[in-house]
């Protein structure tokens, strides 16, 4: 059997407290920037266990929006996105220089991250904001997204993303949490739904279409109730179909 390695990714610090139960299932994680969660004293307890955990380091910058959790879209001027975004990587790289940490990655949250995705002239500030920043870092996105093809564009390396606790559109975009459906809750149909990314390169839509797709890592949200089942579960069984987290 070919034996496939994958990368893991969650999004953390957002005041869930179960890292330490997720990371040894993973092999990345996305630190909330203080946008939508989070603050310098969770920033560093995450980027410490991270570390512990060998996980390769990203910053999960969001619009400033605690109330909504970041997933609420934002209409903000050119020069106040960078900004905020500026600000949010300016914190957790000062804090991750103090602790000895290496940030891998950039990858936006929520709202922020399905805006840009979709939108090239968003995707474009976005990238701006990024300048100021090692331009090593590595950008999760999407396979196809107006963000992947700037990113390139401009040069910068990019890692193609997709989703394990989430249903898909028949056009690639995610199905809007406030829709039924939009969250896999079942270790099972994750496992399902991952091993058919990976092996496959498709996924299937909400619609029941079957999409074409790429992707190298795969994101399980912190904040899904059954996070851990799921990994625990998909850690079980992936190495049955020849598939091994990349850590």
């Amino acid at each position: 059997m070919h034996r496939r390695k994958i990368d893991i990714n969650s999004d953390v610090g957002e005041g869930m407290g179960n890292e330490a139960e997720l990371f040894p299932y993973i092999s990345s994680c996305n630190i909330a920037c203080g946008g939508h969660a989070g603050d310098e004293g969770e920033i560093r307890r995450v980027l410490s266990l991270a570390k512990a955990h060998g996980l390769k380091m990203g910053a999960h910058p969001s619009y400033p929006d605690k109330d909504n959790f970041g997933r609420t879209s934002m209409t903000m001027s050119e020069s106040e996105l960078i900004d905020t975004i500026r600000e949010q990587l300016s914190l957790v790289c000062r804090v991750a220089e103090e602790e000895n940490c290496t940030l891998y990655h950039v990858k936006p949250h929520g709202a922020l991250y399905n805006d840009i995705v979709a939108d090239k002239s968003l995707a474009r500030i976005f990238l701006k904001a990024l300048e100021p920043f090692d331009p090593e870092l590595v950008i999760y996105t999407p396979y196809g997204s107006a963000l992947t093809e700037e990113a390139i564009a401009a040069g910068r390396r990019v890692v193609f993303e997709a989703f394990v606790d989430r249903a898909y559109n028949s056009d690639m975009s995610l199905v809007s949490r406030q829709q039924p459906g939009a969250l896999i809750e079942s270790p099972e149909k994750a496992l399902d739904h991952i091993v058919n990314m990976v092996l496959r390169r498709k996924v299937r839509s909400i619609e029941g279409e079957l999409l074409s797709m790429e992707a190298n890592t795969f994101c399980i949200h912190g904040d899904t109730p059954s996070a851990l089942q799921i990994l625990m579960y998909i850690s079980k069984e992936l190495p049955k179909h020849g598939i091994y987290l990349d850590k």
